[in-house]
């Protein structure tokens, strides 16, 4: 009895861990839309030819990193950046040539930003670690 209330806690537990993990992957996502539409300065026209593009060009890179899980790290990267080559026509063709290059540094600098900020997060329930075991 007390190993099935065990396994039933720890399965309640890692239902609610995966249900919040989807959430902060959906919130990222819709962060990720807003930043790009801001620095992309997207009308109502782009975007309707943007974001179809733009979906089918996450759901390659996704379906790259997922494949490549484990095997060659440079061989992973040099996919991605085909990916990433395939789709610069079709953004040329949703936004302008120098847009979609934009597109790509914006992308990249969202990253960046969700990367350092994550990292600020971290220090900081290191450092309220710190004090609370030094108080």
């Amino acid at each position: 009895m007390k190993y099935i209330f065990t396994l039933l806690l720890f399965l309640g537990s890692f239902q609610l861990s995966t249900q919040a993990q989807q959430r902060d992957g959906e919130r990222l996502e819709a962060l990720k839309v807003a930043y790009l539409t801001k620095k992309l300065n997207l009308t109502s026209d782009e975007a309707q030819k943007f974001w179809p593009v733009y979906n089918e060009y996450i759901a390659e890179l996704k379906k790259v990193r997922q494949d490549s899980r484990g095997g060659d790290e440079l061989k992973r990267e040099e996919k991605l950046l085909d990916v990433r080559k395939k789709y610069q026509g079709s953004f040329s063709k949703a936004l302008s040539g120098e847009r979609a290059n934009q597109f790509f540094k914006a992308e990249k600098e969202f990253y960046s930003y969700v990367q350092k900020e994550l990292q600020e997060r971290r220090q900081q329930r290191q450092d309220n670690r710190a004090r609370f075991r030094d108080n």
